[in-house]
């Protein structure tokens, strides 16, 4: 076994793999750019050795670099992670070349299947049935619309050595793929330093199922199951779960079978994935890709085989057998994973940057009818880069049933605090909550589908009606009381008044409040509920029992009243005598300003291009302008018709969020 390996990645997966290097005794090392300095890999890994400028092509992308620190460390391997470097046969030949183990598949396996095109054509020899697309590169956006139109619409535009969801575009007719085209070309160059693009048919209402397999250098291949990885937006992962609800045993086995037959053909011996798009109608399936790497949502199948991936590809590196056998792997119980993203639900999506102030975790270990496993490469006070993937963690939960699961992970995102970023955490809550996702009924178009307006949040149940005013009301009868036992003139507050009104959203719900120590009675719309809890002013999070159930809700303290939020729901409530309730309902609202003739920048990040000039007359859904923030760009359209005034950024120019680019007259 190696004495010590390095680390080519950073973030999450490499603390990952230091975690299960600790557990086998193996010393580590990190490379890290200048962004990366002070994070938690670094601070985590036995050496770390600076590579280099915060982009990635000026550190983790420079292979004699990576080497480099390999033997000015005296490494013996090295670890890839996924992403940069982890699917470059060039790579893992160099490092053969120098006496360096690759943590990985050999570089024919790599060059065989990494590539999308090659892995194809192999599948379809093996007899494997693929996704009907053109097999040629494609070189130009004339081309690529040719391409189109023979295979029929909508279809894929896809990186050739694409991954994580970088380079890729769906097209619906000529204009999206003209304009499609060389946008995943320019972020499959940024991202994989290969702009080579293919096109294939893309499915309606498919799902995405992955087979995880696992094979040595002495001919063992084994595959640990299968993972549902449909919950997508802009083709990148947001939930993942294993098992399949779609699957039945025999499914399960015919893909696993064939994963294995695939991966035996290129002689495979690593962790890798084969990726199929499945049908919910009928369980027929076509193989996608394989990624000859270790996946992001590795976690979920771990959670229910027991087994630890990363120690396997150590183990099968170094030259081991495989100790796995298909007939003892067995499928225990039910994973789920949210990928917690800095990004604005409320605003597309669209990436976030900045310090996380607080970054409080839900604890591992139990909770409700499972357990919680967190992966996370950041710690309260670090800063989000505009330069690097905008996942922050993986929260893994797992119970008996996927019922079980979902709740547990609907609780451990309820205790999951941020603050300095936006973040995913409320739209991944909402959809634990959701009817359609909970039967299982989903597809790669569930987000689409669901949202189609975007997410705008949900409205409250009548439990969280419940659940926020019971958190608004303790809060104000505990800062009341308090705020009377300083002036001196405080008696209890219940000998203040009882009689409440929460003005929750646009809802005014009386109440009545009994405060004790610790503990409430509150009574509303027609019910008593008994309130435990041991918040205190301040916190971000208020947990406690109501009537029996553990639940926790984000409260945060404003000029007026409190924002609250739980799941999907987030809403402004105030506490006030029913006298200024009245009141209230006679304020008028106020209008939202007209955006319309701007182009605002969604967040933060570089222009690529500036499409318009003075003078232009631009139509509705026309691109204006195109800007990148953390490896993906984004076109920027024109919300109304109207001749451009003023365009105040030119390519190459970094904006802020809500900078004004281009003004209509």
């Amino acid at each position: 076994m190696f004495e010590k390996i390095l680390i080519a990645n950073r973030g999450e997966i490499a603390v990952r793999v230091i975690k299960t290097c600790r557990k086998m005794g193996i010393q580590t090392v990190v490379v890290y750019s200048d962004a990366d300095a002070g994070s938690m890999a670094v601070e985590m890994a036995d050496e770390a050795v600076h590579i280099g400028g915060s982009p990635v092509a000026e550190s983790y992308l420079v292979m004699d670099k990576i080497v480099a620190a390999v033997k000015q460390t005296g490494a013996q391997a090295v670890h890839p992670g996924f992403g940069f470097l982890s699917e470059n046969a060039s790579f893992a030949k160099r490092l053969k070349k120098e006496g360096i183990a690759f943590i990985g598949p050999n570089p024919h396996a790599i060059e065989a299947m990494g590539d999308k095109i090659s892995s194809k054509k192999l599948a379809a020899v093996a007899g494997v049935t693929t996704v009907p697309g053109h097999m040629g590169l494609i070189t130009s956006a004339k081309q690529a619309v040719t391409v189109s139109r023979e295979i029929g619409y909508p279809v894929m535009i896809k990186a050739s050595a694409g991954g994580g969801g970088k380079g890729i575009r769906i097209a619906d007719n000529d204009k999206q793929v003209e304009e499609g085209f060389p946008a995943v070309k320019a972020e499959a160059k940024a991202s994989f330093g290969d702009d080579r693009i293919f096109i294939e048919k893309f499915i309606l209402e498919p799902r995405h199922i992955e087979i995880q397999v696992m094979g040595d250098s002495h001919g063992t291949c084994v595959y640990l199951f299968e993972r549902e990885c449909s919950i997508q937006r802009r083709n990148q992962k947001v939930l993942e779960e294993a098992p399949s609800p779609l699957l039945d045993a025999a499914t399960r086995k015919k893909m696993g079978e064939q994963a294995v037959a695939l991966a035996k053909a290129v002689d495979y011996d690593s962790a890798g994935t084969v990726e199929f798009v499945a049908s919910g109608k009928d369980k027929s399936f076509y193989f996608l890709e394989m990624n000859t790497r270790l996946q992001v949502e590795h976690p979920v199948t771990e959670m229910i085989t027991g087994v630890d991936l990363v120690e396997q590809m150590l183990r099968v590196a170094a030259g081991e057998k495989l100790s796995l056998k298909q007939k003892d792997l067995k499928i225990n119980g039910w994973a789920i994973e949210s990928r917690v993203y800095a990004e604005d639900p409320y605003r597309n999506f669209l990436p976030s940057i900045g310090r996380l102030k607080r970054f409080q975790p839900p604890p591992e270990g139990p909770l409700g009818a499972g357990t919680v496993r967190m992966d996370s490469g950041v710690r309260e006070g670090d800063e989000i880069s505009m330069f690097y993937d905008p996942m922050i963690a993986k929260l893994v939960t797992h119970g008996a049933t996927r019922d079980d699961a979902l709740d547990v992970q609907a609780l451990a995102l309820d205790r999951f605090h941020i603050e300095g970023i936006q973040d995913n955490i409320p739209f991944c809550a909402a959809v634990m909550d959701e009817k359609r996702f909970r039967s299982g009924d989903i597809t790669t178009a569930y987000i689409k589908d669901q949202f189609p307006d975007g997410f705008a949040g949900t409205e409250p149940t009548e439990v969280q009606q419940v659940l926020l005013t019971v958190t608004a009301a303790f809060a104000h009868g505990l800062y009341t009381q308090r705020a009377g036992q300083i002036t001196g003139r405080m008696a209890p507050m219940a000998a203040l008044r009882r009689d409440w009104v929460c003005i929750l959203g646009d809802q005014h719900i009386p109440f009545e409040l009994e405060l004790g120590d610790g503990e409430a009675t509150i009574s509303m719309l027609g019910k008593s509920h008994s309130l435990v809890t041991d918040w205190i002013p301040g916190q971000p999070l208020f947990e406690g029992v109501l009537d029996g159930t553990r639940f926790a809700v984000k409260l945060a303290d404003r000029t007026e009243g409190y924002v609250v939020r739980h799941r999907g729901v987030r809403l402004r409530a105030l506490v006030c005598s029913p006298a200024v309730a009245v009141l209230h309902q006679r304020l008028p609202e106020k209008e939202k300003p007209d955006l319309s003739k701007l182009i605002i920048s969604p967040m933060p990040g570089l222009v690529v291009s500036v499409d318009v000039e003075v003078g232009q007359n631009v139509q509705a859904g026309e691109a204006v302008c195109i800007v990148e923030a953390m490896k993906m760009q984004n076109i920027i359209r024109a919300e109304a018709t109207g001749i451009v005034k003023a365009v105040n950024v030119a390519g190459g120019d970094s904006v802020a969020a809500d900078a004004i680019m281009v003004e209509f007259e």
